[in-house]
């Protein structure tokens, strides 16, 4: 039986650590300071929720729907279809305007989201880690790779959120 216990430590550490740090910034440094993709903190948390919400979605979809499911068009009748929101990911943060939300609120939705994402995973059918999706460049994706590779985007984006901070 595969534990995920290193993912959801990983995830309860990390918010634990991170959200006082992240609630204690200024409105200057999460609204002004940008990284390369000419994203703020703000920005960066408002795409962790939709990365969780979008990994939510495929987490739990894979354990229910065909073995099989595919994020290109025209995929056969009956396969699970994700939405391919890598190539929009810039369009999602101004669609929901992150820039202009309430701080506090969203560090709130980022820290419940992902301790969702903890339960989400504690009670994933270990049946069904080997269900699959083919992803937007045509590369197969397992429920368990997926759910093993979650804490890795988090990590980065957080990096980039210290570099914006002057660390």
């Amino acid at each position: 039986m595969t534990s995920f216990q290193t993912v959801i430590d990983d995830i309860l550490v990390t918010i634990e650590k991170e959200e006082p740090i992240l609630r204690a910034l200024s409105e200057e440094i999460i609204t002004t300071r940008l990284n390369q993709q000419n994203r703020s903190i703000k920005m960066l948390i408002g795409h962790l929720v939709d990365s969780a919400s979008n990994n939510h979605q495929r987490m739990v979809r894979l354990q229910y729907a065909p073995r099989c499911g595919h994020s290109m068009p025209n995929t056969e009748m009956g396969m699970l279809v994700f939405p391919d929101y890598t190539q929009d990911n810039d369009l999602w943060i101004a669609l929901q305007d992150y820039q202009h939300a309430d701080w506090q609120q969203l560090l709130s939705l980022w820290k419940f989201y992902n301790l969702h994402m903890v339960h989400v995973i504690r009670s994933v059918d270990k049946s069904k880690l080997n269900n699959y999706w083919i992803d937007y460049e045509g590369c197969k994706v397992t429920l368990h790779d997926m759910i093993m590779g979650y804490t890795s985007h988090l990590h980065l984006h957080l990096g980039q959120i210290h570099e914006l901070m002057g660390e």
